[in-house]
């Protein structure tokens, strides 16, 4: 349904579902008010880990639970934050413990990554008192924090979902952590949050109708530009339809809009006005920007096979020239790579090929980007070359309480996605690092 641009505005700050699809949208739009319900828990916040003493903190969570904050300990070089969002055993394995704060980061509470990280960390720490754990109220993971002692829980707002969860516990609370002025961080928030109420100069709503009128790739680069893609594809990836974030893309069908962040408060600002954009946009393709239908494809591929037992053969598959030689005008490539992230620049030859194609190509790490463009991948438009890149998963790494390791996790991973994207008819190879 197209709606009036003059209407647009007031229509979605009065929760009107139908500005989308008339569905659950009212239910989900929680984020329009939380920089506000932040401000009033900030000083329960810093008092609550005032007194408490870390050399580090490692934060466990995947998707809208990670990236916010990942892009924080980027944008203001925090070195002592780290954020683990892979399965990988050589990531896993080199994470240290003495000394370090964890943090459990998932709002369902039953996020397979998440929950294996913690189950893996508290067997070694065997202290709960170094955990913190943020989540939604009567989770699995607030449960397992009462049982196993956790330090805190921290509870995220149910009516957001976790794509615009950056500016609420889930990316306030590593924030107040990282030594963050998460005042003077919120105090811009609301500065675009009030900005995105008018209806004339509202940067989300220029943002939004740009973005929803434009060609369906858009660049997304810098280290912002790793939260943007998972809003943006996962809000808009759907009934054939969506935005494409890429990394490189020079073509005519490419968008390039801008990122405001000179200033590292400034992403606060950013953080609210690309969430309100993704709405209006999500308006203009007439989908549900707050739900992800394709998302648990892949999880069940990964469930089936880790329930017959084994490792799931990653052998290659397919013909990466051909693959590449069969690129049509619209097309987009996508490397998705299941690698330890430690090599993420041994890709580089690989890119670089991909680009000689012509076409605009984008790159995520396994299974990050599952939680992220994976519902893009198998919802959105039949444009995309899959690229499956794997490494040396090298020895098991045990998950207590699991039948299974993390290189047998991270395997079925990349096998069920694999499978997934192939039962949709998606083109793709699988290679070797």
């Amino acid at each position: 349904m197209t709606v009036e641009t003059a209407e647009l505005v007031d229509r979605i700050w009065s929760r009107d579902p139908s500005v989308w699809t008339g569905g659950d949208e009212a239910q989900w739009l929680g984020w329009l008010d939380e920089p506000l319900r932040m401000h009033e828990r900030v000083h329960e916040l810093l008092d609550r880990f005032s007194r408490v003493e870390f050399e580090r903190v490692c934060l466990l969570g995947m998707g809208g639970s990670s990236l916010a904050p990942e892009v924080l300990k980027r944008l203001f070089r925090v070195d002592a934050f780290e954020t683990l969002d892979t399965t990988h055993p050589s990531a896993v394995r080199r994470v240290e413990v003495d000394g370090t704060l964890f943090i459990s980061a998932s709002k369902s509470g039953s996020t397979l990554e998440t929950r294996s990280h913690t189950e893996y960390f508290l067997e070694r720490v065997r202290n709960g008192d170094r955990f913190v754990a943020i989540t939604d109220p009567g989770s699995e993971l607030e449960r397992l924090a009462s049982e196993r002692g956790f330090l805190d829980t921290i509870h995220g707002e149910p009516t957001i979902g976790g794509r615009y969860s950056a500016l609420s516990p889930f990316g306030i609370v590593p924030a107040v952590l990282m030594g963050v002025d998460v005042h003077r961080l919120l105090d811009r928030a609301e500065e675009m949050r009030e900005a995105c109420r008018l209806d004339v100069g509202n940067p989300g709503l220029e943002l939004g109708l740009e973005l929803g009128a434009g060609p369906d790739k858009v660049l997304v680069e810098g280290d912002f530009g790793l939260w943007v893609e998972q809003l943006l594809a996962e809000s808009t990836g759907k009934q054939g339809r969506g935005l494409v974030p890429v990394r490189y893309g020079d073509t005519d069908d490419v968008q390039r809009p801008d990122f405001r962040v000179g200033d590292p408060y400034e992403v606060a600002q950013e953080f609210f006005r690309w969430e309100f954009a993704t709405a209006v946009a999500g308006s203009i393709l007439g989908i549900n920007p707050f739900d992800q239908p394709d998302v648990q494809a892949a999880k069940d591929k990964t469930n089936e096979l880790l329930s017959r037992g084994g490792e799931p053969s990653l052998e290659p598959e397919g013909d990466l020239d051909e693959l590449f030689a069969g690129a049509r005008e619209g097309d987009y490539v996508a490397i998705l790579a299941f690698i330890d992230p430690a090599r993420e620049r041994e890709l580089t030859p690989l890119v670089d090929k991909a680009r000689a194609t012509g076409r605009p190509v984008s790159v995520g790490l396994g299974p990050r980007y599952l939680h992220s463009t994976g519902q893009l991948h198998k919802g959105g438009p039949d444009t995309g070359l899959f690229v499956q890149v794997v490494d040396d998963l090298g020895e098991e790494l045990p998950i207590p309480g699991q039948p299974f390791g993390f290189r047998t996790l991270i395997a079925a991973q990349a096998a069920g996605d694999f499978e997934a994207l192939k039962e949709r008819g998606r083109r793709i190879v699988r290679v070797t690092l």
